[in-house]
């Protein structure tokens, strides 16, 4: 699709729509970059400063789960290079921002050629809403960072 096909796409949503992708981009941009520069722990505070603060400002504008889904696949397509773990990470943050209760997993398989392979994904009321793959099965779950004391 050509650039100005696109533009003409972005221009004709809705603007709280727009307002949604540019957050997400925006967002995802900076966990991406926080997964590169920060450690992991010192990622995971600052996101739950971000939440904190955010979520009093979005209380009233409530945006579906489905849209905050749709908005993290369609910024993912345009960032090469986005993993698994930034997706799920924005995910859980602009859900949290709009009074969901997600639960970020990480989990950890074996693959085939004995190396490790580590995989990222978000749930909510028991179903999977990102980072869902066709052998999930795989992965055993990390215990969860919810409660624990960053």
């Amino acid at each position: 699709m050509s650039l100005m096909r696109r533009l003409y796409k972005l221009l004709r949503l809705g603007a709280g729509e727009r307002n949604l992708l540019v957050t997400t981009f925006l967002l995802l941009g900076s966990i991406r970059l926080g997964l590169w520069l920060l450690p992991f722990k010192n990622l995971l505070k600052l996101l739950e400063k971000i939440n904190q603060l955010s979520q009093r400002s979005h209380s009233t504008n409530q945006v579906t789960l489905s849209k905050i889904i749709w908005a993290v696949n369609a910024v993912t397509r345009y960032m090469p290079g986005v993993k698994c773990l930034a997706r799920a990470l924005t995910t859980h943050v602009l859900m949290s921002q709009y009074g969901y209760a997600p639960q970020l997993r990480i989990g950890v398989a074996k693959a085939e050629s004995g190396k490790l392979e580590a995989h990222a994904w978000i749930e909510y009321q028991g179903r999977v809403v990102i980072g869902n793959l066709a052998d999930l099965y795989r992965f055993i779950p990390l215990p969860s960072l919810e409660g624990v004391k960053l």
